[in-house]
């Protein structure tokens, strides 16, 4: 329990550090919010009202103290461009980023694991060897071109995939099966790692004592593998998959664009084309958060799987 309220507690400092940095970054950029709202033919009387109104004539540190407070209470601030509260405005994008996440998480944890343990299994066979080129080839594309792909194989070619995003208020089953084609895309490099890992992990695990033990005492080699290698053979497998999911996000966020879908991306990249800080800070909070949650879950994980590191 010690180990696990240190590691909770470098959480929180964590993100002390990130809230302040990203509050004092948007601070020491030249470029003054007030000039996007108000137009270049703004009187500085009018800048001077509307930067009392925001707050931004205040001292930084009372201004950072004031913005940590209402953002721990839930209340991030209210958008410079659209004059309305900042946790409005982004929840149904964060939705929709969160939904495209999700999805490709699932994919890529239902695909990897039975081509990893096949792979594994039939080591150095026609499948093992189809999986490792068509993994090396995945994990060398960038995720933008695998959208590319995608939307020319299933939309252009095969006619399955319409490109017009839906809503889940049109349709839940029309929701999901629009965004499993973005995800495909997203999940692709990590399906090829996660299986590359799990491979390698599996392969050792059967070089263990353990395992010929199992074998002498007359266990088939498919329980074997399932019943005693899988177990100890996932431990460095989940706790990758914890720490990808950052980086799901982010290949999220980037495909977003191409699949023109109304997620945190881009409401980041407009907010930030108008100097809308306090969008922007809201988003790169959240990002943070979820970063430096997921590191702490792996860590969790990983102790909780491996008894004998769970007491450092």
């Amino acid at each position: 329990m010690t180990a696990f309220f240190k590691r909770l507690a470098l959480l929180l400092v964590t993100m002390l550090l990130v809230t302040a940095l990203a509050f004092a970054a948007f601070t020491v950029i030249p470029a003054d919010p007030t000039a996007s709202i108000l137009g270049m033919n703004a009187t500085e009387e009018q800048i001077a009202a509307l930067r009392a109104k925001l707050g931004l004539d205040l001292p930084l540190w009372q201004r950072y103290t004031t913005w940590l407070t209402d953002f721990v209470r839930g209340n991030f601030g209210t958008s410079y461009r659209f004059s309305m509260p900042v946790e409005d405005l982004l929840r149904p994008r964060v939705e929709a980023t969160l939904a495209l996440t999700g999805l490709s998480f699932l994919l890529i944890v239902a695909v990897s694991l039975p081509l990893g343990l096949l792979a594994a299994h039939k080591e150095d066979g026609l499948l093992d060897r189809l999986v490792t080129v068509c993994g090396q080839v995945t994990m060398s594309i960038p995720n933008f071109i695998l959208g590319i792909g995608v939307i020319w194989l299933f939309a252009l070619i095969l006619g399955v995939f319409q490109q017009k995003y839906v809503p889940p208020e049109d349709g839940l089953w029309a929701h999901i099966r629009y965004l499993l084609f973005p995800a495909l895309a997203v999940a692709l490099p990590k399906t090829a790692m996660t299986v590359r890992l799990l491979r390698g992990s599996v392969l050792g695990e059967l070089r263990q004592d353990y395992v010929r033990t199992a074998y002498s005492k007359g266990n088939a080699p498919r329980a074997v593998l399932v019943f005693h290698v899988l177990r100890n053979a996932m431990i460095p497998v989940v706790t990758f998959l914890a720490m990808t999911i950052p980086d799901i996000m982010a290949a999220s966020i980037v495909i977003e664009q191409l699949f023109g879908i109304p997620g945190l991306g881009q409401m980041l990249i407009s907010s930030i084309g108008n100097r809308d800080y306090p969008v922007v800070q809201a988003i790169v909070v959240i990002a943070a958060f979820v970063v430096v949650a997921c590191s702490f879950l792996a860590d969790l994980l990983y102790r909780l799987m491996d008894p004998r590191i769970g007491g450092r």
